[in-house]
């Protein structure tokens, strides 16, 4: 039987949750410092290959990092200065369109609130409102402190020049203190940790243990890979959004496109919150310059349904299988951070994430975090099939099987995905872990399975009908045998056939060697072996007749039980004399951990196979085909 992996929540405990608790307080309460420590870590790891490109130039390594940093630095700041003058000479054109932007304005001020001045004044008309009076000492009061009022708070002109000014000198430092300092600081982190690049991994390797260097490095280059391939993924998809919106507003005569196009692009690097932003500001300076609004209505609905499809499928797509995580990772890890962190957070959930994910490939304890956000979880086919068939999704179970066998054999499939996935429902059968609903879902659904992979091309409607009763009442194995005896007769097929050119597989009576015979049987068929199903235990007087020995060849045996063991070892010593010319081959999978060793079974039979695939070589090369299905 297939290993049951323990599970990643089963290793959960108090102390681990009372651990993770306080990480999360650590990473909220400490997202001032710990926020540049992760932008400076992020862009190390991208700049981290031009480094290396230029050490391996010659140039020192110090030299080599700043000189990295300067260049993307340079890079970053001409983009900005060249944003800012465009963004200049826009607004110095903004005044031309004055009078248009004012009727905008008053035209979606009367659209808006003209229907709540309706709904108030019907209201009104309904329920007239009480109208309170003032006594006249209380009227003059009123009027007496307004007035007071009025002229405590009426400043000189000077002082509220020099108000003014201090003030907006203060509000502007104030604004620019902030970035322009977190900036810095993470521009000083960058430069050390790329200078200090060695010294940290060999840190890292000292703390998780030199017995786990091989792991850790490909921790490590897991990360730095998957960090460069997200960033680089997003930079292409960013620059064609880019180009595409230049493109579409040049097309449409606005001003400044390749301002736009860029600002549409750039602003892409802020998840969601950029998007919308750049699409809310296009929009406005579209509805400024145009005299009507169709041009913007347009291009809104334009940039909508763009921003729709590269937000839900390309994206998506792109960023997880670039950086490891599965779609919806990528949308829960932008909340989770975003939440944490704000803007900044937003900008490295990605990458953030993406560094979790990989170390749960090598840390226990943050497994759970892989298999939750990973591209793809670590279940095999045959897992797959179990959870489906318990489940009773037998649609998904047929198309899926079919996608493989356009790919493989019908062998194939039973020995990697059919037979362990119902060897991982008998473990679970054995152990009492399958309840009465799930078995009925699992048995339908093998049924339906089963019955669909093994149709005859061509047969008539009425056999090929899904019969579920009579399947559930007789077993799988047995509604499968009744059906091909119902379509080639008792013993499915001609016995006027050359001598050795048939091959018999059999079983025990029972639902399991009834299934896996009639599956070996099919597997056979569909390559041309004129396969044929037998119960070996069964009454006399339903055997083929022993002067037809000499046309098998072959007799498959469906590997025996522990329980079963005698009867099968009593079946095959009657095999051996009825069908001496025969070779008696048994097929054992290497998930049938709990059957009969294989020592014992060698000594009764002449070959002791491990897939159904061997089986079928076998038969290719023992014998010529004799059917074609």
């Amino acid at each position: 039987m297939p290993n049951l992996k323990t599970s990643a929540f089963s290793r959960l405990s108090s102390t681990t949750l009372l651990g993770a608790a306080v990480i999360l307080g650590m990473l909220y309460f400490g997202r001032d410092i710990l926020a540049p420590l992760a932008v400076a870590g992020i862009a190390s790891l991208i700049i981290l290959p031009l480094v290396r490109q230029l050490d391996a130039l010659g140039i020192n390594r110090a030299a080599a990092a700043i000189i990295s940093v300067l260049l993307v630095g340079a890079c970053l700041v001409a983009l900005a200065v060249v944003l800012a003058f465009q963004l200049v000479s826009v607004t110095s054109d903004l005044p031309q369109y004055r009078e248009a932007i004012q009727e905008k304005v008053e035209s979606v001020r009367a659209i808006t609130e003209r229907p709540f001045a309706r709904l108030e004044a019907e209201l009104s008309a309904v329920i007239p409102q009480p109208v309170p009076e003032l006594s006249r000492s209380g009227k003059k009061n009123s009027h007496a402190a307004a007035a007071a009022a009025a002229a405590n708070a009426t400043p000189t002109p000077e002082a509220d020049t020099r108000m003014s000014v201090r003030g907006a000198l203060r509000r502007l430092f104030a604004l620019a203190w902030g970035p322009i300092g977190q900036a810095g600081i993470v521009l000083v982190l960058l430069v050390f940790i790329l200078l200090e690049q060695e010294s940290l991994r060999e840190r890292l390797i000292r703390l998780a243990g030199l017995t786990e260097m091989s792991r850790t490095m490909q921790a490590l280059g897991d990360a730095a890979e998957g960090v460069s391939r997200f960033f680089f993924s997003q930079f292409l998809v960013n620059l064609a959004f880019g180009l595409i919106m230049g493109a579409v507003l040049a097309a449409g005569g606005v001003p400044h496109a390749v301002l736009w196009g860029t600002l549409a692009g750039v602003l892409r690097f802020v998840p969601y919150l950029g998007a919308l932003a750049s699409g809310l500001m296009i929009s406005i300076f579209i509805a400024a310059i145009d005299p009507g609004w169709w041009l913007a209505l347009s291009f809104l609905a334009f940039y909508v349904c763009l921003e729709v499809i590269v937000a839900n499928f390309v994206e998506p797509r792109i960023y997880g299988h670039s950086s490891g995580l599965s779609p919806l990772a990528v949308i829960v890890s932008a909340l989770f951070w975003g939440s944490l962190w704000g803007p900044i957070g937003l900008l490295l959930s990605t990458p953030l994430t993406l560094c979790l994910v990989v170390a749960g490939r090598h840390v226990a304890a943050l497994e759970p975090i892989t298999i939750l956000l990973g591209e793809a979880p670590d279940m095999s086919h045959a897992e797959r099939f179990y959870q489906r068939a318990l489940a009773g999704e037998s649609d998904a179970i047929i198309r899926d099987a079919r996608s493989h066998l356009q790919k493989q054999s019908f062998a194939k499939y039973c020995d990697q995905i059919l037979l362990p996935g119902l060897a991982l429902a008998a473990l679970d059968l054995r152990h009492g872990r399958i309840e009465t609903a799930q078995q009925e879902r699992l048995r339908g659904s093998v049924s339906q399975l089963t019955e669909v992979l093994t149709q005859t091309p061509g047969a008539p409607r009425s056999l090929r009908r899904r019969r579920e009763v009579p399947l559930l009442n007789s077993g799988v194995g047995a509604h499968l045998r009744e059906l091909r005896l119902a379509r080639l007769g008792r013993w499915q097929g001609s016995l006027d056939v050359p001598l050795g050119s048939v091959v018999l597989c059999g079983g025990l009576q029972g639902e399991r060697d009834d299934l896996l015979s009639e599956l070996l049987v099919h597997a056979l068929r569909v390559s041309g072996i004129d396969a044929r199903s037998i119960t070996l235990d069964q009454p006399e007087d339903e055997r083929p007749d022993s002067s037809k020995a000499e046309l098998v060849s072959i007799v498959f045996l469906v590997y025996p039980t522990r329980e079963r063991l005698d009867a099968w070892m009593a079946v095959v010593g009657t095999l051996r004399s009825n069908l001496p010319q025969a070779l008696l081959v048994t097929i054992r999978p290497s998930f049938f951990n709990e059957e009969v060793d294989a020592a014992t079974v060698k000594e009764q039979v002449d070959m002791v196979l491990s897939s159904f695939e061997e089986g079928l070589a076998l038969a290719s090369t023992h014998m010529r085909p004799a059917i074609k299905v």
